[in-house]
């Protein structure tokens, strides 16, 4: 039976300060985890924060975190997938870097929050353009899809972990406001219907704006085919290490057939 056990790193915003990083991961490998997942805005400040820090700052930030996975995943023979945010002269670039024992890879972030409260794709460059592949990769034999925390409500991205034929899916995600309900559902929900492991790794901490403070509240998981929940950690610092099988996602599809349906009318 082919398993590959992941682990989620449920944590605040690091600052210059990654010790207990190693920490968390001495553990998970010791459980034989391949992959480890932090969520959005652990390696960096939260972006409304990023406004009043000064560039240099920001990018010595991202420079200092990505040395560090560099040097831990060759010393401890794992992949790491984080967000971080990338400095290139003047200008920021929301990101998902990936970083193996000999290589390092970027995915840029493709679908931004656009809302008055919550505008990332009015601080970051990243570029509107025609979507492309979620960026997919393989451990042990599994196909592993990385997918912004935003991206996941986006059709024809899952649409084309769908033709891949993906088996986990990685969601780096800084939910807040109490939307726990919304985002528990959108996920089960979307493993049941593409048949696909979910591991999602939430941010904890606090930002307050002045009028309103926005709690970060954790609510990491890892969801199976069948849209079940295996495994939710609470609303504390905290790591998920669980196994993913080839066997659930196989069983999944060949009961279901919903890849097949769309197949056969060409629609994938």
């Amino acid at each position: 039976m082919k398993e590959l056990t992941v682990a989620a790193l449920q944590l605040p915003t690091l600052g210059m300060n990654a010790t207990r990083l190693e920490f968390y991961l001495s553990n998970a490998t010791e459980r034989g985890a391949r992959i480890i997942l932090l969520g959005e805005y652990v390696l960096n400040h939260f972006f409304l924060e990023l406004q009043s820090m000064p560039r240099n700052m920001i990018k010595e930030q991202s420079r200092t975190h990505l040395k560090l996975l560099k040097r831990l995943a060759k010393e401890y023979d794992v992949t790491f997938v984080a967000p971080l945010v990338r400095v290139k002269k003047k200008e920021y670039f929301k990101t998902v870097v990936l970083v193996g024992p000999e290589k390092t890879r970027y995915y840029t972030q493709q679908i931004l929050l656009p809302y008055p409260h919550w505008n990332e794709e009015a601080f970051f460059s990243n570029p509107v353009a025609p979507l492309k592949d979620p960026f997919i990769f393989k451990v042990d034999g599994f196909k592993v899809a990385v997918m912004a925390g935003y991206e996941l409500h986006f059709d024809p991205l899952w649409e084309a972990l769908d033709r891949h034929k993906v088996d986990l899916v990685l969601l780096p995600t800084a939910s807040t406001f109490g939307s726990h309900n919304r985002w528990r559902e959108l996920i089960k929900s979307r493993a049941f219907l593409h048949g696909v492991y979910i591991l999602r790794a939430n941010r904890l901490g606090e930002y307050d704006d002045g009028e309103n403070k926005w709690r970060f509240y954790g609510d990491s998981m890892l969801v199976n085919p069948d849209g079940e929940v295996e495994m939710m950690l609470e609303d504390k610092e905290s790591m998920l290490v669980e196994s993913v099988e080839k066997k659930a996602v196989k069983e999944h599809r060949k009961g279901w057939r919903f890849q097949e349906a769309l197949r056969r009318r060409g629609a994938l």
